[in-house]
């Protein structure tokens, strides 16, 4: 919750029109009204943050509903994880000399921030990040332990078997897209590129894209190991922390830099070009059949822990997966 405070009290004083951490000639003094708009809802965003660390510390945060509680920690995961990953890189980078740039965002040639708001604002994302990721695994523990512990061998071949190998399938497909486009980018092409950031790549620019192709090869390969359970030995966690995080940085990640891109699309040099915006609607559906194979797995999982109660034993095991 301390972590959040940093971002949320800048936020704050830039709604309010002051120009701490904003040197003269940035874009950010010239975004009125909607940048204000976009502000205040990067404020809820932070603060829903807190939310998440008291439902996942206090005793009536096991009563939340289980979608309620997995969704915003999903989507949290998706849009702190690129910057737990790549800031750290870009500023080993930096330190051995590599060029410099904004850290883990579009690349402009333009003032932007003041050095220090991104060490202060990312490293309280960094935090945020280690902290929420920390609590929610012990959280999950406790309630839907059963759900996710064991081996790939040992999960039996449900109902469910062929449609959650077809949506595994449709989901690497899906991802195969971006990840081309991501491994372009990281190989020095410009294709695809609008001028802008064509004409401004940085190492900061060339750490986030290997970054983003990290999480393509993630993603593939935790679904396709969940569904097909070829490696009997491995343990149930590794495919589904891997789908996890994979999934969430490559659909979040993308939603947050397509909301960006609309937002600060002003000169034509600029704006997204079509294989930007497919190449980030390609990852948020990648992100969705993940999503949904997760689901369906989870459901399968939790009515099968079931079985004994509704076989007469007393124990609440109904209680326990919900």
């Amino acid at each position: 919750m301390v972590a959040c405070l940093p971002y949320i009290g800048l936020k704050t004083a830039w709604i309010a029109d002051s120009r701490l951490g904003i040197p003269e000639g940035s874009a950010l003094l010239d975004g009125g009204t909607l940048l204000r708009v976009g502000n205040g809802a990067t404020v809820l965003m932070d603060g829903a943050v807190i939310v998440l660390a008291l439902v996942l510390t206090r005793p009536w945060g096991r009563r939340v509903p289980a979608w309620l509680l997995v969704l915003p920690m999903w989507v949290a995961s998706g849009l702190l994880l690129p910057i737990m990953t790549a800031f750290p890189v870009q500023l080993a980078v930096g330190l051995l000399g590599g060029g410099g740039g904004r850290p883990v965002g579009e690349g402009n040639s333009e003032p932007f921030l003041e050095p220090w708001v991104f060490g202060v604002v990312y490293g309280g994302f960094i935090l945020q990040g280690l902290a929420l990721g920390i609590l929610f695994a012990l959280y999950a523990r406790e309630r839907w332990g059963q759900l996710w512990q064991g081996r790939l061998r040992d999960l039996p071949a449900g109902p469910t078997a062929p449609a959650l190998r077809a949506t595994a399938v449709a989901a690497a497909s899906t991802a195969l897209f971006p990840g081309v486009t991501h491994l372009l980018w990281v190989t020095g092409s410009t294709t695809g590129l609008d001028a802008g950031r064509a004409a401004d790549r940085t190492s900061d620019f060339y750490v986030l894209e290997a970054v983003n192709l990290l999480f393509v090869v993630v993603t593939a390969v935790g679904v396709l190991l969940l569904a097909f359970r070829r490696s009997g030995r491995l343990s149930l966690r590794l495919p589904l922390v891997l789908a996890w995080a994979g999934s969430a940085e490559m659909a979040c990640w993308a939603g947050w830099l397509s909301i960006a891109g609309l937002m600060g699309a002003g000169e034509a040099a600029d704006r997204p070009t079509t294989a930007t915006v497919l190449t980030y609607a390609a990852q948020m559906l990648a992100g969705a059949l993940v999503v949904t194979l997760g689901a369906y797995f989870f459901a399968e999982r939790a009515a099968a822990s079931a079985l004994p109660a509704t076989a007469g034993a007393p124990t609440p095991a109904a209680d326990r997966v919900s």
